[in-house]
């Protein structure tokens, strides 16, 4: 006869009792909660960083086989992101900083200490890179393109040759969800980009800017 003294279905109350569930059942959820709001992470309890921790060795030694990357400590990177990093392409995180699931990043990529690239950001580091200073926090779905194509008409776009000047983003710079910044920018320390903004020409220190093309609408300096 089987015993279903723990069994964790109650076939009579079609339900399940969650005292009855191993820890295992919920590490799968709690995994991808943390791919997808990794700044839980900094935060766990003693008893789920330590699971949580070698997991993030295996997923990060795993990177760094695979691509050249370079992390720093207490860094936390999905194991759903998409890092790309050939030899002379590589992707650098600084220490704290953060990656969540579904980016796509192709290097070079420099995030500095203390950097959120929230799930779904796209960068492409072009031949020139992408330079992202300390505290800064990128939010879900941004594009970041630090490379372009020509246009002549002489010529098929496919068949366009492509140019890099890459992009620079300073400290403590927040853009806003589905952000766009083209190649060549630089964006100043301690600005803010507005959600849906398409950054096209550089952006000022404190600068709050929105719109497409993106224009200053305010300056943090007149928050205090």
């Amino acid at each position: 006869m089987t015993d279903i003294s723990n069994d964790p279905i109650d076939s009579a109350n079609n339900s399940i009792d969650s005292q009855k569930l191993p820890a295992e059942f919920y590490r799968t959820q709690h995994k991808l909660r943390l791919s997808y709001m990794p700044w839980l992470y900094a935060d766990l309890k003693p008893a789920y960083k330590a699971w949580a921790s070698s997991w993030q060795a295996e997923v990060q030694a795993h990177f760094q086989m695979m691509e050249t990357i370079q992390i720093g400590q207490n860094c936390f990177i999905a194991p759903e992101a998409k890092l790309f990093a050939e030899p002379g392409r590589p992707i650098i995180l600084g220490d704290n900083s953060y990656i969540a699931a579904d980016c796509v990043i192709h290097g070079p990529v420099t995030l500095g200490r203390n950097v959120s690239v929230n799930h779904h950001a796209t960068m492409d580091g072009g031949s020139k890179g992408i330079h992202i200073g300390d505290n800064t926090r990128i939010a879900a779905y941004c594009q970041l393109y630090a490379f372009n194509h020509g246009m002549v008409a002489d010529r098929l776009i496919c068949a366009q040759p492509t140019h890099s000047r890459g992009i620079h983003i300073g400290e403590d710079v927040w853009l806003g969800a589905n952000v766009g910044v083209v190649d060549g920018v630089t964006i100043l320390a301690h600005a803010v980009v507005g959600m849906g903004s398409q950054v096209t020409r550089d952006v000022d220190s404190f600068k709050i800017v929105a719109g497409n093309p993106a224009r200053v609408i305010g300056d943090r300096s007149d928050k205090a």
